[in-house]
């Protein structure tokens, strides 16, 4: 039930930034002043976090901001800490909002002995004393089973599909969306089916772990400008690989929209040596200086929807109403002019 006050929203370290964006848009929503609760979220000389919060927070509606992003592990136990001193400070109910959930890719057994630590990873949110998830494109979608509790994924491909609509306006019927691999044809079929355009898919043949042997592109490419779509970059070793298959498969220019942008390790090098045109990231990990500066990689704004869920969830109103494209331009209006 929603409290009278309003929802409260409470951050970690992870991406101060973001949360700042999200009280901001609430305010705009509102109407009325939505600020961060006061709290101390720090770590003594030995590296243990220690958590304070400075406000009443008893019968609150309260809503945790925090990806779990690089570095994980402290990310997450910053979660897990803040989550119990809400719980011991009576909290009405806890909801973590998560815009990268870390560890999503350990959702299954890859080989004999080892962990689904997606699962784990559910197991200690839920003792923490959190009772509804709010993130968006889950690397898999199957870990909302892993939880107990309501788990609301939000996607990405209505927020690109405005941007598209925005910045390639001139270009809607030559556009061709891409898939590199297999598994994430539905996600990159999500977003052809928003800005009507056909899809390919870039075929991955790997040796062994890690190293792709062999790339094949499914469909003709030839002319088109192709968008790439995908959940996360990491390294960006395979994304700058499929952009150049695509490149001598005859394709004009080559983009890509992916949500999470990691970009751990060499990534923004190659990204920035790849033939590729522009990456196009969410701001759901808090952007380095290497990458916000990086002249070939855009970052979108994911504040408005999260904004906009939170409100959603602490009313008891639709949040699955944001899925539809027509339903964020009212959200994003001012940001994208897709007329």
């Amino acid at each position: 039930m929603a409290s009278v006050h309003g929802p409260k929203l409470i951050a970690g370290n992870s991406n101060l930034k973001l949360a700042r964006s999200m009280a901001r848009r609430m305010s705009l929503h509102r109407g009325m002043n939505v600020d961060l609760v006061d709290a101390r979220v720090e770590r003594f000389n030995d590296g243990e976090i220690f958590v304070e919060v400075f406000e009443n927070v008893r019968d609150e509606d309260m809503f945790i901001i925090q990806p779990t992003s690089r570095p994980a592990n402290d990310a997450l136990m910053e979660l897990l800490i803040i989550a119990d001193a809400l719980k011991r400070s009576s909290a009405s109910r806890i909801t973590a909002v998560i815009p990268y959930f870390g560890y999503a890719r350990q959702d299954r057994r890859s080989k004999a002995r080892t962990p689904i630590t997606a699962k784990l990873v559910a197991n200690m949110l839920e003792k923490a004393g959190i009772e509804r998830i709010l993130t968006l494109d889950l690397h898999a979608t199957q870990i909302q089973g892993f939880f107990d509790i309501p788990v609301d994924n939000l996607y990405a491909s209505p927020i690109f599909a405005l941007d598209v609509k925005h910045h390639f306006k001139d270009q809607m019927d030559n556009l061709m969306v891409v898939s590199p691999d297999v598994g994430g044809v539905a996600r990159a079929r999500d977003l052809a089916q928003r800005i009507d355009a056909p899809l390919s898919i870039v075929d991955k043949r790997r040796e062994k772990a890690g190293e792709v042997a062999e790339m094949t592109v499914i469909g003709n490419v030839e002319g088109r400008t192709c968008l790439i779509v995908d959940d996360i970059v990491d390294t960006a070793g395979t994304l700058c690989k499929a952009a150049d298959v695509l490149m001598k498969n005859g394709a004009k220019e080559v983009h890509s929209y992916i949500t999470h942008g990691v970009l751990s390790g060499p990534a923004v090098d190659r990204i920035t040596k790849s033939v590729m045109k522009n990456l196009i990231i969410t701001d759901t990990i808090e952007a380095t200086d290497a990458v916000a500066n990086a002249p070939n990689i855009r970052i979108v704004h994911t504040a408005p929807i999260f904004a906009q869920a939170i409100l959603n969830t602490w009313s008891g109103t639709s949040v699955s109403s944001l899925f539809s494209t027509k339903s964020l331009s009212a959200i994003y209006e001012g940001i994208y002019d897709c007329s």
